[in-house]
C-alpha cells in the first residue's frame, strides 16, 4: 500500500483533558495521532449509523403511509438492484 501524505494539525485542550488524553494513548501503547485517528473513525462510524437509522425510520414511516407489506418492500429493494 502506498504511503499517504499526512497533514499536521494542532488542537487546543484544557489541561485536564490533555493529561487524560495522553494517559489513554500511553496506556493503549499508541501515539496521540493514532488515538485521534481511532477516535475520529469511531465518531464517523457513529454518524453513519445515525444516518442509516434515520433513513430506516423515514423509510418505515413512508412504507406504512403507503400500506406496503414486507414482501412489497423486499420486492422493491431487489428490483432496484
Amino acid at each position: 500500500m502506498p504511503s499517504r501524505k499526512r497533514i499536521a494539525m494542532t488542537i487546543s485542550l484544557p489541561p485536564d483533558i490533555a493529561q487524560e488524553y495522553e494517559t489513554i494513548a500511553r496506556t493503549k501503547g499508541e501515539t496521540k495521532s493514532q488515538l485521534f485517528r481511532e477516535m475520529f473513525n469511531l465518531y464517523r462510524q457513529e454518524k453513519l449509523e445515525d444516518e442509516f437509522y434515520r433513513l430506516q425510520k423515514y423509510g418505515g414511516k413512508k412504507a406504512r403511509e403507503m400500506k406496503l407489506t414486507e414482501n412489497d418492500i423486499e420486492r422493491l429493494i431487489f428490483e432496484g438492484r
